[in-house]
């Protein structure tokens, strides 16, 4: 009961039970939070209101409606707080009538009418008939409609038979309850496929009985950054894995909210968790542990009939458990050294009259395709398998941009959409200082809404080749549900209404998006409020003051702010164009939508200090390699640092400093695991000659190629976190400071936190 409350006063809903349900008169204007938009909706005269003798209506006969039903009167409960019954027999005035009817159209398709007189929801099967009931609590849900929701008539059907999300549980493991809360939302936007990803380098996480040391052993690794603080111990291992009944569980779950569970269980690449399990089956001569490494690690399983009767015993489990008519086979990012360096493969390769490893690896994915299609089964993997032969019934997903979509659809290829950075969620989503570790290669909300699933280099006549179009959650920096939360929500909304709804309006749909953000927190899910919240940047002005601009990533809702310490409200001073205050100053700033506070409110300290400080974050990498936002093993102050740094080029440009004599110069360094295997682009990685063991802080002027001007010995952090003091020579003028590490990364890897000019 508690939980249903606190959903209610969430939503700013109560019960209506003293409202009368007919009422007639002009057409309600008031916007609609529905996302996905439906494919044809027109607005009635009247309202609709729920009250204690409401029934849901249901024939005798009809048990996909009954079903239905009982998920509405759910989430009825839990968004109004009453129990409506559920009544079997003929539709009735004022009543919630679920039937099933032949004259809707189309696989999901769905009718939805609402008038004074009551609700009525129709479709040809269970599963439309769901998502008119998901339709439905939109409209009850919506803060706009809490009188009663307004009349309308819906005629929707979905854009694209595939609306997915993938979630990788190799790098990091989610429980089982967790995975159902993401189910929940899942559903709730509309979506029906659940891409699990269980096998990688970094873990084995699916119980196959034949073969127990894929769990044992291939489940657990050492610790690596953030594990350390799941583990407690950074000699304890990170272990986890799903037993089948667990994973039965979860399909089952799925199932009931019409989405489908697509195991990926990797081949031949992204390997090692099983490798370092069976040795056997592996391609290389070294043994191997559980990888601890992110990144493209070369373990390969090999192409002795003994290893296919091993994948083919696994598929047999995995097809046991999954009832899919999809299984996802990888096979990308497949290094093929161990492959080239085997004189056995080498063998193999010449009986087979395969003359390049390319080749190799298609025969490979061709053969493991024949297998389930020889079990009714379709493969599907990644667009690598395009470099090689595949069956004709193979479907690609394509992560690669879009080309290999666009290579597969007009080769007569099934695609499913999931570019790489565009729809990766595990891309940050803004850049604001108090963003989550991962890659800054920021894809906004708008990013993944502005990507159309059909490629204009698609042929016409190919076009119907492409199925969808899903997210992709890889969880290397996603150690918890927490920042699982932050990552997926609200940019699911955003893929949920591309892959529905026929148009695209962003403009709406950052206008109804609030409404769904309510959802969220009203659902238990803390979402990812960067689109809204308001980024706060000062600028050394005249005199003893600083010039503050303020701006939100959509640029939706009125921006509102307070200089005297208060938290900004609807009635703060509004934001029109940059403005100057005197130092010191504490500037709180929020956007809002008339009343409603749309993201948490943000605050900067704004003094002389400040002013000529920058984080790593706020500070331009040289190169643009390999940037990530990386994250401490240890904390401070219960916190761990991040730190911004280009992995292959420890290179940071502070741009367009304004110099006017001499100054000292303080730089907050630390040194960090480098856990990342990355084959051969290890040659692209910077080494700088080091006048010492530790290595050194050069500053440059200019460029990263310019004048020295001062340079800062590392020896004194002692291998850890420090601040390092320098000295810069009097300098006049508007320069760029470039701020470069000596010697190559790793084991370690030294990076800069925050450069503060004294």
């Amino acid at each position: 009961m508690r939980r249903t409350l606190i959903l209610a006063m969430a939503l700013g809903l109560t019960a209506c039970a003293s409202q009368p349900r007919h009422e007639a008169g002009p057409v309600d204007s008031t916007p609609l939070s529905l996302i996905p938009q439906p494919a044809s909706l027109q607005r009635l005269p009247g309202h609709y209101r729920l009250n204690a003798s409401t029934t849901i209506v249901v024939a005798p006969d009809n048990a996909a409606a009954k079903k239905v039903a009982s998920q509405l009167q759910g989430w009825i409960r839990q968004a109004r707080g009453v129990d409506i019954a559920i009544v079997e027999g003929k539709p009735r005035d004022g009543a919630i009538v679920l039937l099933t009817d032949t004259t809707t159209k189309g696989r999901e398709a769905y009718t939805l009418d609402v008038n004074g007189n009551g609700v009525r929801i129709a479709a040809n099967d269970e599963t439309g008939l769901f998502y008119g009931a998901v339709t439905y609590w939109q409209l009850l849900t919506d803060p706009a409609t809490q009188n009663g929701v307004p009349a309308v008539h819906i005629v929707d059907a979905p854009r694209f038979a595939w609306r997915g999300l993938m979630l990788d549980s190799a790098r990091h493991f989610q429980s089982v309850t967790e995975i159902e809360h993401l189910l929940d939302q899942m559903a709730l936007h509309k979506l029906n496929t659940f891409h699990w990803h269980l096998t990688d380098d970094q873990g084995w996480r699916l119980q196959i009985l034949k073969y127990p040391k894929l769990t044992e052993v291939g489940a657990c690794r050492k610790p690596i950054g953030p594990d350390v603080a799941l583990t407690g111990d950074p000699d304890r291992p990170y272990c986890g894995f799903y037993t089948q009944d667990e994973a039965k569980q979860i399909v089952a779950y799925a199932a009931e909210r019409h989405i489908t569970v697509v195991p990926e269980i990797e081949m031949p690449g992204h390997a090692q968790a099983a490798v370092a399990a069976y040795p056997q089956f592996g391609a290389g001569s070294k043994k191997l542990g559980v990888s601890t490494d992110w990144g493209v690690n070369t373990a390969l399983f090999n192409v002795d009939d003994g290893t296919f009767t091993f994948l083919e015993n696994v598929l047999d489990e995995v097809m046991a458990i999954f009832p899919s008519t999809y299984i996802h086979v990888g096979g990308d990012e497949a290094a093929k050294d161990e492959w080239e360096h085997s004189k056995t493969i080498q063998a193999k390769m010449k009986s087979l009259g395969i003359d390049n490893e390319e080749k190799l690896q298609g025969w490979f994915v061709e053969r493991i395709g024949n297998y389930l299609d020889q079990h009714g089964r379709r493969i599907i993997g990644w667009d690598e398998i395009l470099d090689g032969k595949v069956p004709a019934s193979a479907t690609v997903m394509s992560w690669r941009g879009t080309k290999g979509a666009i290579k597969a659809a007009n080769a007569g290829h099934d695609v499913v959409m999931a570019p790489s950075p565009t729809l990766y969620l595990d891309r940050l989503q803004s850049t604001l200082p108090d963003e989550q570790p991962g890659s800054p290669q920021v894809q906004t909300l708008k990013n993944v809404y502005d990507f159309d699933p059909v490629p204009a280099d698609i042929a016409a006549d190919k076009a119907t080749h492409v199925l969808g179009a899903q997210v992709t959650v890889f969880t290397e920096y996603l150690p918890n549900w927490y920042r699982t939360q932050h990552a997926v929500f609200p940019r699911i909304a955003a893929l949920a209404e591309r892959t529905w709804s026929p148009t695209a309006d962003w403009n709406g749909f950052v206008a109804r998006l609030p409404a769904e953000m309510s959802r969220y927190r009203a659902a238990g899910i803390v979402p990812a409020d960067g689109a809204y919240a308001v980024a706060i940047a000062a600028a050394a002005a005249d005199g003893d003051k600083a010039k503050v601009t303020l701006s939100t990533q959509t640029g939706y809702g009125a921006i509102r702010y307070t200089t005297d310490g208060s938290s900004p409200t609807a009635q703060s001073t509004a934001y029109t164009a940059p403005f100057d205050v005197s130092l010191p100053t504490t500037v709180r700033a929020n956007a809002f939508d008339n009343s409603f506070a749309l993201a948490g409110p943000r605050d900067e300290a704004i003094d002389a200090k400040s002013l000529l400080r920058r984080s790593s974050d706020q500070l331009d990498t040289c190169a643009d390699k390999l940037v990530l936002r990386i994250e401490a093993p240890d904390a401070v102050n219960g916190v761990r640092p991040v730190y911004k740094v280009d992995i292959m080029n420890t290179c940071w440009v502070w741009k367009g400093v304004k110099l006017d004599g001499r100054y000292g110069v303080d730089v907050s360094v630390n040194r960090l695991p480098y856990n990342y295997a990355l084959w051969k682009d290890t040659v692209g990685i910077v080494s700088r000659k080091a006048r010492s063991r530790a290595g050194e802080i050069e500053v440059h002027q200019d460029s990263c190629d310019g004048p020295k001007i001062s340079t800062i010995a590392l020896d004194k952090a002692k291998d850890g976190r420090a601040t390092l003091q320098g000295i810069l020579p009097k300098r006049e003028g508007v320069h760029d400071l470039c701020f470069v590490i000596t010697g190559k990364p790793g084991p370690k890897i030294w990076v800069i936190g925050d450069v503060q000019l004294r």
